[in-house]
């Protein structure tokens, strides 16, 4: 049975950037990925505000990906704000691994204590099994790690969104703003990646059918928008159809996250398998950066020796070092959520009673609704 001082589960944003953020610290991880290969395709774009710019900057990334995408202006937020291709963002973060970091193919089953020693026994579908010193579930909101965590169960938001990108090979008109439109009870949005392509998004009250055809997600979302302006249609005509995709929008509730348990021993979450939220604010993959530069920060200062090579790590100092993580995060993404818990179940009521008291209380508890975007993560 192989052996592994650092796993990380799942090599999405967060995963990828952990791994990063632990490899400029000079800690080895792998990242076990349940996909054959990078998932590159799935999704569309993500909205990285200035605090994910600042978590990028740490990660040694930012220059890179800033010649991906133009700037947004005429944003409700100061500072930097892009749109990314997810594709890109998760090429790059790849690309800047130590090759072999990413191991393909092990979907995790199962996680338990090794009975004859302080390791974790990791059990995958396909019947292997590895030994790991210290775990790291960044796989998502369906995490098997924070079910070992005993987490409480995510929940849904009362609204679908329909997702994708669409390319103007002449150029398209848009100014580098985000757009966004409201009618009949729908919103759709509108986002500039760079003088040629589009990022847009749906959406809707919850819709029971979660469509996989590409066509029909297509054929749906102009049937539900028909009485939107043709430029609007168009776009969605013309659609990238490998970029569509349609989700029910998954959340933990804000106390969850007050009261929650995200660390046991030197296992413990990051992402959105510790914190997944509704895009209301666009923060939840910026938050996913955050957490792996503050994860690798308190590792490097309290779970590895002091000796020239970081490789190993010490068990009692991972365990500080992830209650430290813990503690630094918590009240960081317990108002994260709560913003977009209210936001969600505004957009989400048809209730005008309700509307009401979610609109009070974002003033009364988010008096200035974009100062999450003022958060800095610190140095790695």
């Amino acid at each position: 049975m192989e052996d592994f001082e650092v796993v990380i589960i799942g090599a999405g944003i967060c995963g990828l950037a952990m791994a990063l953020a632990l490899h400029k610290k000079g800690i080895k991880s792998v990242i076990m990925e349940r996909s054959e290969s990078l998932r590159n395709v799935t999704g569309a774009a993500i909205g990285i505000r200035p605090n994910g710019w600042r978590a990028l900057d740490q990660l040694g990334v930012a220059k890179n990906l800033r010649h991906t995408a133009v700037r947004l202006r005429r944003t409700p937020w100061d500072g930097e704000t892009r749109c990314l291709r997810r594709k890109d963002l998760i090429d790059t973060l790849y690309a800047a691994l130590p090759l072999g970091t990413v191991k393909f193919g092990c979907q995790l089953e199962s996680i338990t204590f090794g009975s004859q020693s302080t390791k974790h026994v990791l059990r995958f579908i396909d019947g292997s099994s590895i030994l790991a010193k210290v775990v790291i579930g960044c796989d998502g909101g369906k995490s098997i790690i924070a079910n070992f965590l005993n987490l409480k169960p995510t929940k849904t938001f009362p609204l679908s969104a329909v997702r994708g990108l669409t390319n103007y090979p002449n150029g398209h008109s848009y100014n580098h703003e985000f757009a966004r439109f409201t009618k009949d009870n729908n919103i759709v949005g509108r986002i500039p990646i760079d003088d040629n392509l589009v990022y847009w998004f749906c959406l809707q009250r919850k819709d029971e059918n979660v469509w996989e055809d590409p066509e029909v997600i297509r054929q749906s979302t102009l049937e539900l928008l028909s009485n939107y302006p043709q430029e609007i249609r168009r776009m969605i005509e013309n659609t990238e159809m490998k970029s569509l995709s349609v989700t029910h929008m998954r959340y933990r509730v804000p106390w969850d996250l007050f009261m929650g348990t995200f660390c046991r021993g030197t296992v413990t979450v990051a992402g959105d398998a510790m914190h997944i939220m509704g895009p209301f604010l666009g923060q939840g993959g910026s938050a996913g950066l955050e957490d792996a530069v503050v994860l690798a920060r308190t590792m490097s200062q309290l779970g590895s020796d002091n000796g020239e090579s970081k490789s190993k790590v010490m068990t009692h100092g991972v365990e500080e070092a992830f209650n430290q993580f813990v503690k630094q995060r918590r009240m960081r993404v317990v108002r994260l959520s709560l913003q977009t818990y209210i936001i969600g179940m505004l957009w989400g009521t048809s209730s005008i009673l309700k509307k009401i008291m979610y609109i009070m209380l974002l003033i009364l508890l988010f008096p200035y609704q974009h100062s999450h975007t003022d958060y800095d993560c610190g140095y790695l």
